[in-house]
């Protein structure tokens, strides 16, 4: 696409969302993989039209408060960029965007608040558990209408507190060694996926190193604007990751996706080498895992499991047939697949704070299509996804159980054990 956007005056991030825009045709091929435009039917809320009013925005033809709302409304799920034949690096162009409108337009006064409110809790474990338990209460008076979707989202129990050593010795003969982030909501909401994924890697023969000045990967900070916060975690683990590693992994689909763009939330700044060289070794647990191959011995499970893509597993990192060939190892596990099973679930980060009503339709819909199966359990690998499909098969009366892939490996070497 043709374009006159002036890259020397939008700073380091110009350049990558011009490149972005030059390189969609306007083909139309993102509009059938777009969650937005299937629920909203309009071409401004397609991947295709948002590159539009991005590049008129970019070019000074139009106002950021005339484009923002469109924008707000992406989910960020990159479903577009697989689904392109011209390549379009979507990713690129919205998170910068995004920080680049943050700078220059004002939100109202509650959406400021909210979100600060956010940025402020979710990313530090311990103020996030603090804030669960203070929602817990805040259930049961009245709110605003703006914080109810934030109330929603506590579950009604909330797991107790998990620590980690430093270091967790491979069993019997170490074939690698990695280093492991925690995530931050994911300590509160469910922390047991760490444990398990410790328990799973250690039991294959790898060594865990939990690094103790590790934060958040700060893909909130940096799918929301928020460019200088994203940028000061950015750097707080590009500090506490160790460099005599086989790998950095993750296990929750939106860190790993958030890490893998560090060169970009670092772009022009002293540290965009360092942070170039650091997202080549980041890597999601199933990958590594199908990679390297599991030693331990699997036992027989009878049980229909539907596998949910997260987004940022699927599109972003391209993981896919990983976690799948996983599952698949264990004796009398039936695989399912579901339709639709390349949309959004809704959760995407923040989305259901900041588009509720789109998150909660995209939820429902996945929890109907998780149901057709006849699955008794859904499996994912990112602790958003997990904890939509938690609420939404809730509210359809459902009994499914939900768990991350690394639980159920977990379960099935426990047993074998």
């Amino acid at each position: 696409m043709l374009h006159a956007i002036p890259t020397d005056q939008l700073g380091p991030l110009g350049e990558p969302m011009a490149r972005a825009v030059s390189a969609c045709v306007h083909c139309g091929f993102c509009l059938a993989t777009c969650p937005t435009y299937r629920e909203l039917g309009q071409e401004m809320d397609t991947p295709r039209g948002r590159i539009v009013l991005m590049k008129e925005v970019l070019e000074g033809k139009m106002s950021f408060e005339a484009a923002q709302p469109h924008v707000d409304r992406c989910l960020g799920c990159l479903a577009c960029e697989p689904a392109c034949p011209s390549g379009v690096p979507y990713r690129d162009l919205i998170s910068p965007f995004r920080a680049l409108a943050a700078s220059k337009m004002q939100r109202s006064p509650m959406e400021r608040a909210r979100r600060f409110m956010t940025a402020q809790t979710v990313p530090y474990a311990g103020r996030f558990r603090l804030a669960a338990w203070m929602g817990k209460v805040g259930k049961l008076v009245p709110v605003p209408e703006a914080l109810r979707p934030m109330l929603d989202l506590i579950p009604d129990v909330i797991p107790p507190a998990q620590s980690w050593k430093k270091v967790y010795p491979a069993f019997g003969e170490k074939r690698a060694r990695v280093a492991l982030l925690l995530g931050c909501a994911q300590q509160v909401l469910d922390p047991d996926i760490n444990t398990a994924t410790i328990e799973v890697l250690t039991r294959n023969g790898v060594e865990v190193i939990i690094p103790p000045s590790q934060g958040c990967c700060g893909g909130l900070a940096w799918h929301t604007g928020a460019l200088e916060a994203a940028q000061k975690f950015a750097r707080k683990n590009l500090d506490a990751f160790p460099a005599d590693v086989d790998a950095i992994l993750t296990n929750a689909a939106g860190c790993g996706s958030a890490m893998h763009e560090y060169h970009l939330v670092l772009r022009g700044t002293p540290d965009e080498a360092r942070a170039e060289t650091f997202r080549h070794r980041v890597m999601d647990v199933s990958a590594f895992l199908a990679k390297l191959g599991l030693r331990e011995p699997l036992c027989q499970m009878k049980i229909k499991a539907a596998y949910h893509d997260a987004c940022h597993l699927a599109n972003a990192q391209n993981v896919r047939r990983q976690p799948r060939e996983l599952l698949n190892s264990i004796p009398g596990l039936q695989l399912m697949e579901f339709a639709d099973a390349h949309l959004c679930c809704g959760s995407a980060g923040t989305y259901n704070l900041d588009q509720p009503e789109i998150a909660a339709s995209l939820g429902l819909q996945k929890a109907g299509s998780v149901i057709s199966t006849g699955a008794e359990i859904v499996v994912s690998g990112n602790i958003g996804c997990l904890t939509q499909l938690k609420m939404h098969l809730k509210k359809l009366g459902s009994s499914i159980q939900v768990k991350h892939t690394l639980q159920v490996l977990r379960d099935a070497m426990r047993t074998s054990s």
